[in-house]
């Protein structure tokens, strides 16, 4: 007797509709941007009330514990979703999916996810869908890596007038607590004039700002011709007409090099903003962590931009109650917070990954002590926050805006060069717009001001945020 064959699931216009959920960093952002361009393409439309949408994706990240509860959190509560809504799709995919371990649980436990696929063959993901819609069956398609970047997508951005543009994925780097170069790979950098023709199309379409993406810009080119580079694509950008900011993110403190701050310095365009995760103060901790770098490296690296890049802002990344961490390790990062005095820092309690070294090196440090350190930490970078804020005061600058504010629509938000969260009164028609504001308030994570019209801007600071003197 033969099997009954599942039935095709009948596609009509009121299934064509998606809503993407993303859990993790700009790259992730970024591949998300891409998900809702393929799907536009296939004339999908955006669609906010999961209720009501024939497709949820669920973009997800691995780089923190809690951001693998959060996950599974969501995908537990789309049990309950499906049974308002049983013609639901719910597609999972992202960092999460490249880890093996992870899929099988979803596949044992969770029967309300349709489709899973991964960071290496997100381009494959209409396929996919179309294979799923024609057939009715489960589809797990994860690759384990891939040594190419697929061009031209289409991709949805946010904002019509900033827009990221990824010039490598992976990273070579293998930090012991890392789980990143298990789930996006090994380095591969785009080929420069693929880049430089994605900037101009931007451009073309309005965008004036720009974000560089890769687990590690420095590193950028390193697996192609011997001349290029990070410093030599970061001087070709500048030269595009039209586009007004530059932005990157992330740098790898031992790859920041002279010639790439130095081509930060020469170009106009590149923000005067650099985001240098340092993790930790502590050599000890550093080599523990296999940064490859020392606590003389990031003072040496920090003097460096400091010196040649004038009003620049630094801020970083910090791990707190790494493996082995002792009191003294712990003072020897807060040591380097007060010596480099960061604008601002993103900062993690320690959390294990499976399958990282991390993992099973002894003196793991208990949550406690993990918590009264991060907080004594907190303290110290909030109070340099605050005191590095203070100096725009009353200083003029310049200002992209990019939306209302959440908490008061009768307020314009954006950011400074350097990457400094202004709020001030204005309307729509601001947005996507270089403004001038005056600061007439400064707070810990922001800063208050009044826009004012250019010619009134007469004596006052420039438009590459000088108020921020070099060694502070």
């Amino acid at each position: 007797m033969s099997k009954k064959k599942p039935a095709k699931r009948i596609i009509n216009n009121a299934s064509r509709s998606f809503r993407i959920f993303t859990f993790g960093c700009q790259m992730n952002e970024n591949d998300s941007e891409k998900i809702s361009g393929m799907l536009k393409a296939l004339g999908y439309v955006e669609e906010m009330d999961v209720n009501k949408a024939g497709l949820v994706i669920l973009n997800t990240c691995s780089v923190r514990e809690n951001a693998d509860e959060r996950v599974f959190g969501n995908i537990g509560a789309y049990k309950t979703v499906k049974k308002t809504n049983p013609d639901l799709i719910l597609a999972v995919c992202g960092c999460m999916m490249q880890q093996p371990e992870i899929v099988n649980q979803i596949v044992s436990k969770y029967p309300q996810v349709d489709l899973v696929f991964g960071t290496h063959n997100l381009h494959q993901f209409p396929e996919l869908l179309n294979n799923y819609m024609v057939n009715g069956k489960r589809l797990v398609e994860v690759w384990d890596d891939s040594d190419t970047i697929v061009e031209d997508l289409p991709v949805d951005r946010k904002y019509p007038f900033k827009g990221f543009v990824t010039i490598m994925n992976g990273c070579n780097n293998f930090c012991t607590y890392c789980i990143v170069p298990y789930t996006r790979g090994r380095e591969v950098s785009r080929q420069p004039d693929k880049i430089v023709a994605e900037v101009k199309a931007l451009v073309a379409d309005g965008c004036v700002e720009v974000t560089l993406l890769g687990q590690n810009v420095n590193s950028y080119g390193n697996d192609l011709d011997e001349t290029v580079n990070f410093a030599s694509l970061l001087r070709e950008l500048n030269t595009i007409e039209n586009l007004k900011r530059i932005r990157f993110m992330t740098s790898h403190p031992k790859d920041l090099s002279d010639a790439v701050i130095d081509a930060i310095a020469a170009c106009d365009k590149v923000c005067n903003y650099i985001h240098l995760p340092i993790q930790s103060g502590s050599t000890r901790v550093l080599k523990a962590m296999n940064r490859k770098y020392t606590q003389e490296d990031i003072l040496d690296r920090v003097s460096a931009v400091r010196e040649k890049i004038p009003g620049v802002a630094i801020t970083t990344d910090l791990i707190v109650g790494f493996p082995g961490e002792t009191e003294e390790d712990f003072l020897e990062t807060l040591k380097v917070i007060e010596l480099c005095q960061f604008d601002s820092a993103f900062t993690f309690l320690y959390s294990i990954r499976t399958g990282t070294p991390a993992a099973t090196m002894a003196d793991q440090i208990p949550d406690a002590v993990k918590h009264d350190r991060i907080n004594r930490c907190l303290e110290v970078l909030h109070q340099i926050s605050h005191d590095i804020n203070q100096t725009y005061q009353g200083q003029v600058v310049e200002v992209l805006v990019e939306e209302p504010s959440r908490n008061n629509p009768e307020r314009m938000t954006g950011r400074t060069r350097t990457s400094k969260l202004v709020n001030f009164p204005g309307d729509p028609s601001d947005i996507g717009n270089q403004v001038m504001v005056k600061i007439t308030a400064a707070k810990t994570f922001s800063l208050d001001g009044e826009k004012i019209e250019q010619e009134d801007t007469h004596g006052a600071a420039d438009t590459d945020d000088d108020p921020i003197p070099a060694n502070s």
